[in-house]
């Protein structure tokens, strides 16, 4: 499935200047990782969020967001923004959300070396 390069420029801008920031082809679309966590990304022409779960029944609430159910196993704590809750200052508010709340997540551990 291809992604919304449009979207996907939008999010660049309102990402900025991450200190490890990359970007990874991911759930057939792109995901923007900081320090190897997924923050927020691009699936279709939706942007994906992180949100802590304690705030996501709220947060679902929100104009244009849905829960990310991608394999018929909606994750709390993940969701779809369709393109009504991307305007203007709303798609920077989502990627500022979520690049905050993972910045509160612990280091991802290294999967350990398969000895051969």
């Amino acid at each position: 499935m291809a992604y919304d390069e449009d979207l996907a420029e939008r999010v660049r801008a309102a990402v900025g200047a991450h200190k490890n920031l990359r970007e990874q082809k991911m759930f057939g679309g792109i995901a923007f990782m900081i320090d190897d966590k997924m923050a927020v990304g691009v699936h279709g022409s939706d942007l994906l969020v992180r949100v802590p779960v304690d705030e996501h029944d709220g947060a679902v609430k929100e104009p244009g967001a849905r829960i990310m159910d991608m394999i018929a196993r909606p994750m709390k704590g993940f969701l779809f923004i369709g393109p009504a809750g991307t305007k203007g200052a709303s798609l920077k508010k989502w990627v500022q959300r979520s690049a905050i709340y993972v910045a509160t997540l612990p280091a991802r551990k290294k999967p350990a070396k398969k000895k051969r």
